[in-house]
């Protein structure tokens, strides 16, 4: 009975003891947004200063992320209208510096494939979202002899949900997410 114990116990710590914490590579990972602009096309634009960090094992099954993005840093290549964005008729900026998401459960849909659901926090306001993710591969970083996990996270937020803008024939209400990443085991 002792030896029974002694081996779910050691089971437990070595699996607690094999999370450890990812850090999103910044300059290799982007976090990026499409909406429709008048109905007919596309505006594509992206957060340059974000911190995304992930707790997994070696594998990188069942993460668990942590996310932090700077709205100032809305970039869509045209500074009047990232100053448009920025101020109070959209993102207020000064108020509502910083966008969260935190992830409350994971769940595998495929072999590399997973639905990671959490909790988007923008404008003051925080609702549930749902990301599609694909892991496209672990690697061995030869420098740093650690692991390095490529993924991409997809999913839809509608803006209005979050009071970001006005409901507008101009805009569209849906903000298509992109978030590509390339995660450094630490």
């Amino acid at each position: 009975m002792k030896k029974t114990i002694f081996t779910v116990l050691f089971i437990a710590c070595a699996t607690l003891s094999a999370q450890s914490e990812w850090k999103a590579d910044t300059s290799h990972s982007k976090v990026g947004f499409a909406i429709t602009h008048l109905m007919i096309s596309e505006v594509e634009g992206h957060f340059s200063d974000f911190e995304i960090t992930a707790t997994a094992d070696d594998v990188f099954s069942e993460p668990s992320f942590n996310v932090s993005i700077k709205t100032a840093s809305i970039d869509t290549d045209n500074e009047r209208r990232d100053n448009h964005l920025r101020n109070a008729d959209f993102f207020d900026a000064p108020v509502n510096p910083t966008i969260t998401f935190n992830s409350t459960s994971f769940e595998k849909t495929g072999d590399k494939t997973f639905k990671l659901n959490g909790e988007l926090s923008m404008h003051g306001i925080t609702k549930p979202v749902t990301l599609e993710g694909k892991l496209n591969g672990i690697i061995t970083d030869q420098r740093s002899k650690k692991f390095k996990a490529g993924l991409k996270l997809t999913g839809t937020v509608n803006r209005l949900d979050f009071k970001v803008g006005d409901d507008t024939a101009t805009l569209g209400n849906d903000v298509e997410l992109t978030i590509h990443l390339e995660m450094a085991q630490q």
